[in-house]
C-alpha cells in the first residue's frame, strides 16, 4: 500500500475514531486497517492511537501525525497539479458546521470551491456550533463555520459571512398571557456557547435569576423541547428560519432582547500555506461569493405575540 493510501486511511480513522466505520467506508478489512496503523506507528516510532474498552482516541503524536498526513496529501496533490489547470487541484477538505449552517450557509459558501476545483472532496462533520472553534484549533477540521467571539484566537483566521439576531421562541401551544416577563418564564438553553453567554448577559442586565427548565447541546435539539412546551428558548433567528419545527413555534416580543451573533468562516492561521485550505479560504472571500449566483427560497413565517 502506498504511503498516500495509508495517510488517507489514517485521516479517516482520526475523524471517525472507529475502526469498524473506517474499514467499511474505505472498503478495507479491519485487519488491513489495523496493520496500516501498526506500520505507521513503526515508521514514526510513536504511539498514534490509544485503544481501550471505552473507545479510540488520538495521542499527542497522533494529532501531530494527522496534521503531517493532511499536509503531505495536499503537497502531493499540488505536485500532481503542477503545470496543469486550476481545476486539477485535488485533496480532502474537512469541514465542521452545525446542521443549520449546513442547510442555510454551506451550499452557497462552498459552491465557488466546488465549481473551481471539482476534484476536491469535502468531508462534512456536523455538531454543536459551540465546539466548532475548539475542534478547528485542535486540528479536527480544516475549515469551520461558527458564531464568532468578540476576540478571535490568535491561532485562527476568520471572516464574517452573516449576522443573526437572537430571538425568543415558545411553543405555539403556549397561550399568550400579556407582556412577556423573563422573570416569570421557564427557559430551555444551550449548555455553552456564545448564544448561552449572550442569554446569561441578558439575564444579568434584567437583574433576574432565570428558571432553567432544561439544558442541552445544540440549538436544533433545544427547539424540540420548546415545541413540547418546556419553556422559552433564546436562539439565533437563522436556526428558527430553517427549523422543521417552525410551524409549531411562536416568536415572542420583549422589552429588550439579547444581542445578535456574528457568524463566520474560520481556518487555522498555520494552514494558510496549504493549497487546499488556501483554495477554500479564497473561495469563501467576499469577491468569490459576490460572483456566485444565488437561489432565493421561501422563508418561513412566524407568529408574534405581544
Amino acid at each position: 500500500m502506498q504511503d498516500h493510501d495509508q495517510y488517507r486511511l489514517f485521516l479517516h480513522l482520526a475523524e471517525t475514531l472507529s475502526f469498524t466505520r473506517t474499514a467499511a467506508d474505505c472498503h478495507v478489512s479491519p485487519a488491513t486497517l489495523s496493520r496500516t496503523v501498526r506500520r505507521l506507528e513503526a515508521a514514526t516510532g510513536q504511539h498514534l492511537l490509544d485503544r481501550s474498552p471505552h473507545g479510540v482516541c488520538l495521542t499527542t503524536h497522533g494529532r501531530a501525525f494527522r496534521q503531517y498526513a493532511a499536509e503531505a496529501l495536499d503537497l502531493w496533490a499540488r505536485y500532481r497539479a503542477d503545470g496543469t489547470a486550476d481545476d486539477e487541484l485535488e485533496g480532502h477538505l474537512r469541514v465542521f458546521a452545525s446542521v443549520t449552517a449546513c442547510h442555510s450557509l454551506l451550499p452557497d459558501l462552498l459552491s465557488p470551491l466546488r465549481d473551481a476545483h471539482p476534484r476536491v472532496s469535502i468531508s462534512l462533520r456536523t455538531g454543536d456550533a459551540a465546539a466548532a472553534l475548539a475542534l478547528l484549533d485542535q486540528g479536527e477540521a480544516d475549515l469551520a463555520v461558527a458564531a464568532l467571539p468578540a476576540r478571535i484566537p490568535a491561532t485562527l483566521l476568520a471572516r464574517q459571512i452573516a449576522q443573526s439576531p437572537l430571538v425568543l421562541v415558545q411553543a405555539d401551544i403556549t397561550s399568550p398571557h400579556g407582556e412577556f416577563r423573563a422573570a416569570d418564564e421557564p427557559f430551555v438553553l444551550p449548555r455553552q456557547g456564545l448564544a448561552r453567554a449572550a442569554a446569561d448577559q441578558w439575564f444579568r442586565e434584567l437583574g433576574i435569576r432565570p428558571h432553567i427548565a432544561a439544558e442541552t447541546d445544540g440549538h436544533e435539539a433545544l427547539l424540540t423541547l420548546v415545541a413540547l412546551g418546556y419553556g422559552t428558548d433564546i436562539i439565533p433567528d437563522l436556526v428558527l428560519q430553517h427549523s422543521g419545527l417552525c410551524s409549531r413555534l411562536r416568536q415572542v416580543t420583549a422589552s429588550s432582547v439579547p444581542t445578535q451573533l456574528t457568524i463566520g468562516v474560520c481556518i487555522r492561521r498555520a494552514d494558510v500555506h496549504r493549497p487546499l485550505v488556501a483554495a477554500a479560504w479564497a473561495a469563501t472571500s467576499p469577491a468569490a461569493q459576490t460572483a456566485q449566483p444565488r437561489c432565493t427560497g421561501a422563508r418561513a413565517n412566524h407568529h408574534s405575540s405581544t
